[in-house]
Order: C-alpha cells, then structure tokens, then sequence
C-alpha cells in the first residue's frame, strides 16, 4: 500500500445506518490509509469509527441539486490536500464520479469506466438491455411508460410479478416501491402506485423462491479491463425478505458464475468494482442477472483473498500503481448483518414452514457492525437502532406502521 495516497469514500444517499461504507474505512484504514468519508452527521456509526481520517458533510440536497456536485467534491479534494482514491459508496456516486472524471481527475484517482456506463447499468431498463445485447441470462421484463399500460401488462403476464424502482436518481426522489417487491395481486398493485399515473417502475417476471438460489459476485476489473477477483457467494436471508439488504451469506466458489460475471464486464469495457446479484432458476437451470452495481456492495467485506486483498484493496492498489497480489478465493467465509438477520430468519422460517438456516456465527464470520479493534461504530448503531425501534412502535400505537419496515434502514 502507497500510504502516502489518501482515499474518499463518496456518499449521496442519507443512509447512516448503511454498513458498506464502514467496511471500506475498516479495509483501507488497517492498512495504515488515510480514508475521508462523506457522512450525515459527527454520531453516526461511520462518523466514530477509529479508522476515520476525516469528514465531510453530505449535503441535505445534495441529489436534488446534482449540477453543484463536482464542485462539491473538487473542495473536499482541496481540503485533503492531496490526490486521493475516491470509493463510490452508492449507486448516485458511482454515477457522478464516472460522469465527471474529466473535472474531478484533478484532485481523485478514479477507474477509467466509460463515462456513461454506470447510468445505464445502474438503470433497471438499461441493465435489461444490456444484457440482452450480450447474451446474458436475465428475468423478463417490462417498462411501461404509463399507469394504464402497467395495469394492462398485470394483466396480460399474470400475477404475481416483481416491481423495482427504473432509475437510480428516482429511487429516492420518486420511488413507486421502497424496495425490490413482489406483488401478489391487483390489490397489491395499485397499493403501490398510489395515484402515480406515470410511474417510473421496472416489472420483472417473478422466478419462486421454491426453483430459485440467491448469488452474488463482486469483482474488481483493472485500469485494462482485466477482471483481477472475482468473488462468489451465496446469499441465505435479505431484509426485507426476499428483495432486500443482505443479512447472512457466504463465499462459496462458482466457477461458472465467476466466468459469466467476467465475461459480462470484459465485452462491455467496465473497470472499477462492481458487485452483482443474481438468480439461479431451476427450471431451466440458468444463472439470471437481477442487478448490477457498479460500486462497492454493502457486504464486500465477506469476501478476500486468502492473503487478505479484497475489491477495495485492489482498487486502492490498482489506482497507486501497485500490484494487486493474486491469490484464491477465500471459501467458507460468512457475513452477518446483525440484528436484521434475527427478524429476517423468523420471517422467511415461518413462510416457508422449515427451521431457520445458519442462525450462529462460525469460524471467519464478518460482522457488518461489531469488530474488536472498532468497537465505536456497533455501539452506534445500537443507539439508533433502539431509537428506530422506539418510533415505530410509536407509529404502530398511531395505527400507521408499515408493513416489513427495514429494520437496518
């Protein structure tokens, strides 16, 4: 590691319980970097990390003003006073820091992804099509431009079908779903467009969790394309169930999957880290690409080499000039997401009438919150945990708790 170089984790997205963020301070500061991160507040669990180097405010309005951006993060380069790493922490910085690069190349080191690539990918209908176009298994799906051409689509395809918010930037600003979500009916349907009558929604075929497995790859693709890890893994529980943040997983090789994975980002021309879902379908016995981040994924930190590099090292590495070590996979690894699991277990235990999956730790489980040398930030999150507990038991008294609220959000 170049110690000397710095790294900025860049955030858009208020998300202060967001765990991703606090595995790129935890990697990068053990090895003895620098690492600034754009955070919500001075008490958030990222903000009290002891890895932290400094903070910068994410700006309330930060994704409705996207034009003062770059000038935003050119001042927070100044104030470090050196070229720094920047790590997109979310799907809106991945996005910016790609769209920008020429500008702020002057105070970051950034991959050379082609400028326009992470809007497309991170667009539901734009990920469709690329796959499409490169021959990549993915579940049908549809993007209609209208209320009524949605309800005629429901129809024609039949129930049930899965609803997933078509752009990054309106996932937040005007999101028809709060999460990836499987709709059973028309009463469930129109539940969630509300009065919409021109909602930015991507449909997708629903593939029953009784045919189907949950894996993820993350990989990190070279200044020349060149996929240098690629990582598998598979995902046991989310919150929500069935579409939401990973709560429990673990790496298991895939060659297969590792290949498709590769060979998707080397045809079309993608570097930096990337972090992909997808769905295994039985019935015919393909691998179905759900999404495709093209960013660091909140559970990269269940995956390293058996010497210790993960995506974020490697970029690190990459972007300084170093060689990133090459060493296998390192298997049997588990990640946890603390107190979401538990409510994730007993969720998906009763629907599925079985006993929960892997409720204890094992040997090499990497927690989302909780590590000895940082203990500061699990702490944290309790606090705000417990707070958000309390308010929605407040909200429930009141007679407005929603349903599967995400308990780590």
């Amino acid at each position: 590691m170049n110690r000397d170089v710095p790294a900025l984790l860049v955030r858009l997205v208020h998300a202060p319980q967001q765990h991703g963020g606090l595995g790129v301070l935890r990697t990068l500061g053990r090895a003895g970097v620098p690492v600034y991160a754009m955070v919500e507040d001075a008490f958030t669990p990222m903000a009290v990390s002891r890895h932290l180097a400094g903070r910068f405010a994410i700006p309330p309005t930060a994704l409705d003003r996207p034009a003062e951006l770059p000038s935003l993060l050119l001042d927070y380069g100044r104030a470090i006073g050196r070229r720094a790493v920047a790590v997109a922490a979310d799907d809106e910085s991945a996005v910016l820091l790609a769209e920008h690069a020429d500008v702020l190349s002057a105070w970051f080191l950034l991959p050379p992804v082609p400028p326009g690539l992470p809007r497309r990918l991170t667009s539901k209908e734009g990920l469709f099509h690329i796959c499409a176009a490169n021959d990549v298994p993915a579940p049908r799906s549809w993007a209609p431009a209208d209320r009524a051409e949605l309800l005629a689509l429901a129809h024609d395809v039949g129930y049930p079908l899965v609803l997933k918010n078509r752009e990054a930037f309106t996932r937040l600003s005007a999101p028809v779903v709060s999460h990836t979500t499987v709709v059973h009916g028309e009463d469930e349907l129109l539940a969630c467009l509300g009065s919409r009558q021109t909602p930015s929604v991507l449909v997708q075929e629903y593939i029953p969790d009784a045919v189907a497995e949950d894996w993820i790859t993350h990989l990190y693709c070279d200044r020349h394309g060149v996929a240098r890890l690629v990582f598998t893994g598979f995902k046991i529980r989310s919150w929500p169930p069935y579409g939401g943040a990973t709560t429990r997983a673990w790496s298991r090789p895939n060659p297969r999957l590792a290949e498709l994975a590769a060979g998707l980002c080397r045809r079309i021309g993608y570097r930096g880290i990337a972090d992909l879902d997808w769905r295994f379908d039985r019935r015919d016995g393909r691998y179905k690409l759900v999404d495709f981040n093209p960013r660091t994924g909140a559970q990269f930190r269940l995956f390293e080499t058996r010497d210790g590099t993960d995506v974020v090292r490697a970029l690190y590495l990459d972007l300084t000039g170093r060689l990133i070590p090459t060493a296998p996979q390192a298997d049997g690894r588990m990640f946890v997401l603390g107190q979401a699991d538990l409510p994730s277990a007993v969720v998906s235990a009763r629907r599925e009438h079985r006993m929960p999956e892997a409720l204890l730790p094992r040997r090499g489980t990497e927690r989302a919150w909780w590590c000895r040398d940082d203990p500061l930030p699990a702490l944290a999150e309790a606090v705000r945990f417990a707070g958000g507990v309390t308010r929605r038991l407040a909200r429930t008294s009141a007679g407005v708790f929603t349903k599967h609220p995400p308990l780590h959000a």
